[in-house]
């Protein structure tokens, strides 16, 4: 007679007490895995070798194993906070000099002073990725960059519109004058920049010569002013004079060949340059019976960016926005997985790290392969069903309560042998 199976059930029992309880209090940890307790039966062997001892002598715990199913997305109002939606896990290291990898998927992030973004443990990990545009290669620490988009001088201007061939075709002020709008028929303004982003506002205005004109070219002469002054400049008496002029067939088309704009030579303002004359390219006016009209203008130039914002994508691009309007692409997060999860070894504060039986890391972006996507401004909630685990702890409360039992009859048993005269 022994107390060995009432024992071990009770030791059983607590430890499955052990896991419920863990996993309720961790009901409201960003992705918390929940476990469950898993139990083998126990024989003794026999001496002379013909085999087990029918009667069990027992239960012991054969593995604590956690489930890695997917918990419920919830949205934050913090742009670091980044749910993983399906498989895979961040990949995190302990510190900017200790490379030993590092992976959960608890995605609270935020920036630490330098711009690197960790974890919010205790150990505040570092999330690793591929920096800035780089596509491949080792991960590093993701650091955010804070530095300006330099300026860049405008080289082009290209301007698409339609010019109204209807009378009256001649302007009623003659001659053109920018000051005067019954000098011509329409214009266009475009900002441009130097080295610097210092602006320079270029307008363009458009006289239909009717001189120079036939029935199957028609000429509209294009005058310019830079910051409110004529270019070229010129000295009174004499007039402003076109920078160039547009031709038109009979179908209205563009004619390049006759078509004639000389690039822009800009003055520069002090301590800034042009990376050249400016081209102007109207490629895509038209000439027809409908209003003067800009269908389109661009030009190439920019003025410095600072970063105003970033944004993670569902691929882990991480992308910022500057306030000249500009995106540049700052950094790449990146997920692992393994071809056994319930190889990892847990650490504590939501981390883990690989053992043996995990398998080798397959590191890769997210939304390709086998690897799921990333929500921006959300957390993954932890995976406990807390109306399963009451119940699982009733049961093992009633286990517990079982096994007691057998081991209050065992002593009365070995009361009674005791007793015997």
């Amino acid at each position: 007679m022994s107390f060995q199976q009432g024992l071990s059930g009770l030791n059983g029992a607590a430890k499955s007490l052990d896991t419920i309880g863990n996993n309720v209090a961790n009901a409201s940890t960003v992705g918390f895995k929940q476990s469950q307790a898993q139990f083998a039966d126990m024989y003794a062997n026999s001496m002379n070798r013909s085999g087990n001892s029918p009667v069990g002598i027992g239960v012991a715990v054969a593995n604590v194993q956690q489930a890695f199913t997917q918990g419920n997305v919830t949205t934050t109002n913090n742009p670091l906070d980044i749910a993983i939606n399906g498989d895979g896990f961040f990949r995190m290291q302990g510190s900017l000099t200790d490379a030993s990898p590092l992976y959960g998927r608890n995605g609270q992030f935020q920036l630490d002073k330098n711009g690197y973004i960790i974890n919010p443990s205790e150990r505040g990990a570092y999330l690793t990725g591929w920096p800035g545009t780089v596509n491949g290669g080792d991960p590093v620490p993701l650091q955010i960059d804070t530095s300006n988009i330099p300026a860049v001088s405008t080289t082009g201007v290209k301007t698409k519109l339609n010019l109204d061939s209807r009378p009256p075709t001649v302007p009623v002020v003659t001659p053109f004058s920018a000051t005067n709008t019954a000098s011509y028929s329409g214009s266009t303004g475009v900002t441009v920049y130097d080295s610097l982003g210092n602006t320079y506002n270029v307008q363009t205005y458009y006289v239909k010569n009717t001189v120079t004109s036939t029935a199957t070219d028609t000429q509209w002469d294009v005058y310019a002013t830079v910051d409110g002054a004529p270019y070229p400049a010129f000295v009174a008496p004499a007039t402003q004079a076109p920078i160039g002029a547009l031709h038109f067939n009979s179908s209205g088309v563009l004619v390049p060949a006759t078509s004639v704009i000389p690039p822009l030579t800009l003055t520069p303002k002090l301590g800034a340059s042009f990376t050249g004359p400016i081209a102007m390219d109207y490629t895509g006016t038209t000439q027809t019976g409908a209003a003067f009209a800009p269908v389109a203008q661009s030009q190439d130039g920019m003025s410095p960016g600072v970063l105003s914002s970033f944004a993670i994508g569902k691929d882990g691009k991480i992308i910022g926005s500057y306030s000249n309007g500009q995106t540049k692409t700052l950094g790449q997060v990146l997920l692992v997985n393994f071809a056994n999860p319930n190889g990892l070894q847990p650490l504590g504060n939501n981390l883990y790290t690989a053992g043996p039986d995990a398998g080798q890391p397959l590191v890769g972006v997210p939304t390709t392969g086998q690897f799921g996507l990333l929500q921006a401004r959300a957390v993954e909630d932890s995976n406990v069903d807390l109306t399963s685990e009451l119940v699982n702890m009733i049961v093992a409360q009633r286990i517990y309560q079982a096994n007691s039992q057998t081991i209050k009859v065992q002593d009365s048993v070995l009361q009674t042998l005791v007793s015997l005269r």
